[in-house]
């Protein structure tokens, strides 16, 4: 059976399940189908951790059993409750009513960074809303995602879910994800940038995400350890494999030295002159992350840029040469625990760097900012381009959604036309119905005179 044969097999088979789940599944039936698949993540937290850590050998177990607990709980208190099918809402005024309707079988591309925590998502937003998803896992994560996702089968056996609702490539290759991409209805791309090019080049509706590089600035008046303790918490957080997670941090140049103790008060290492050089040339290749460095730990780094460091190190501080964007590689995204420092005199140089620095890599992802200052705060993002900025919080663990903000948990984050993308705020269940709008003409709103409209 070639590539193109098994995964239509796979989407004959969704579509059949599809069309009876959206016959015989309610808003309440739905709604418990998804507490099942985000409950299952976050009782089997722990074990899905090792087997992840164990198979990519990248990242932090601790961190990621706190990331599949925190993603499957918010994307459940985010989604119980919200009607997601049939009649969704009607306008008083113009008696406008808006229908939601599944889109059919959906594709999941997963990340080899982020494999558990966004099938889990995937899954749940598709159930939610009544379609069918197959899984691609990433190649060198295939074991682990589909341990999650045969778990969350065996959670919802339950409901009585159709078989071939849920489906995973459990031997995924570029072909059959090629392939799943041009025969489904639509992809959500969670991954690298030529995995999302394909995503939009297969003919058919695509959501994908941007590159993230996120720039943190710390406004002046502000307590300088504790948003340094925030800053290398995020950064360091499952080895800086977040693509929301912390990049650079752009601070008051008269506070300098304070800052610094800061990090190294918060287990940041700042390099020296001669240390920035090898940490730049261990991390990069070609101008882009080494495969090698990826996920791993600043001791890790430390070791192939040939310095020395203590070993309880979270994350390596690297200064700027004096100058931003592709002046100086520290300004691109790193794909491990190493952070560039940029020091401005006035903050709306802040802000252009920040600007810069994005616009070399990262446009429209996120952004940070440490402030007490609402004015500070309304301008950044104002003059920024990017589709959420994070204020005094930590980035890697809240721009994906949380609670507190009101962004919708996700994994999946779009960066609007600024990253290529097609939507710019955090993918959800919303972006899974097709909406029927029913347009009478209403009695209730007199139309006006020329006169009045010109007026």
């Amino acid at each position: 059976m070639t590539a193109t044969e098994e995964i239509k097999a796979m989407i004959d088979k969704a579509r059949k399940a599809q069309a009876y789940y959206a016959t015989h599944f309610d808003q309440d039936d739905c709604d418990n189908t998804v507490k099942l698949v985000t409950r299952t993540i976050f009782e089997h937290a722990e074990e899905l951790a090792k087997a992840a850590v164990e198979e990519t050998k990248m990242g932090v177990y601790e961190d990621k059993v706190s990331k599949n607990r925190n993603k499957s709980k918010g994307i459940w208190y985010d989604l119980k409750g919200k009607k997601s099918m049939g009649m969704i809402s009607i306008d008083e005024r113009t008696g406008l009513i808006e229908i939601a309707k599944p889109i059919g079988v959906v594709a999941g591309v997963v990340p080899m960074t982020n494999p558990i925590v966004t099938p889990m998502s995937k899954i749940s937003f598709a159930l939610k809303t009544k379609n069918a998803i197959i899984i691609s896992p990433h190649p060198k994560a295939k074991k682990c995602s589909t341990m999650a996702v045969k778990l969350i089968l065996k959670a919802i056996e339950q409901m009585e879910v159709p078989d071939g609702m849920v489906q995973v490539i459990e031997e995924p290759t570029l072909e059959k994800t090629q392939a799943l991409m041009a025969l489904c209805d639509v992809t959500v791309a969670t991954g690298g940038m030529a995995m999302v090019k394909s995503a939009y080049s297969s003919g058919k509706p695509s959501f994908g995400v941007g590159a993230g590089n996120v720039q943190v600035i710390l406004d002046r008046n502000i307590e300088y350890p504790l948003a340094i303790s925030k800053v290398i918490t995020g950064r360091s957080f499952d080895n800086g494999i977040i693509c929301s997670g912390e990049q650079s941090f752009i601070y008051p140049q008269e506070a300098h030295d304070e800052i610094m103790q800061a990090c190294r008060d918060n287990r940041g290492y700042v390099c020296n002159a001669e240390e920035r050089e090898k940490v730049i040339n261990a991390i990069f290749e070609d101008g882009h992350t080494a495969r090698d460095v990826v996920g791993q730990s600043a001791q890790y780094i430390a070791m192939k840029a040939g310095i020395q460091i203590p070993g309880d190190v979270k994350a390596i501080i690297v200064e700027s040469n004096g100058k931003f964007g592709d002046d100086d590689p520290i300004s691109k995204e790193k794909m491990c625990p190493v952070m560039g420092a940029f020091p401005y005199q006035y903050f709306d140089q802040a802000i252009e760097i920040a600007g810069t620095n994005l616009a070399y890599e990262g446009n429209g992802h996120t952004a940070g900012l440490h402030s007490n200052n609402q004015a500070n705060i309304i301008k950044v993002g104002t003059e920024l381009s990017v589709s959420r900025l994070i204020v005094n919080a930590i980035c890697a663990t809240t721009a994906g959604g949380s609670i507190q903000n009101g962004l919708p948990v996700t994994n999946t984050l779009g960066c609007g036309s600024w990253g290529n993308n097609s939507i710019s705020e955090n993918f959800t269940y919303k972006h899974l119905l097709n909406i029927t709008r029913i347009a009478p003409l209403s009695s209730r709103i007199q139309v006006p005179s020329d006169e009045e409209i010109w007026r």
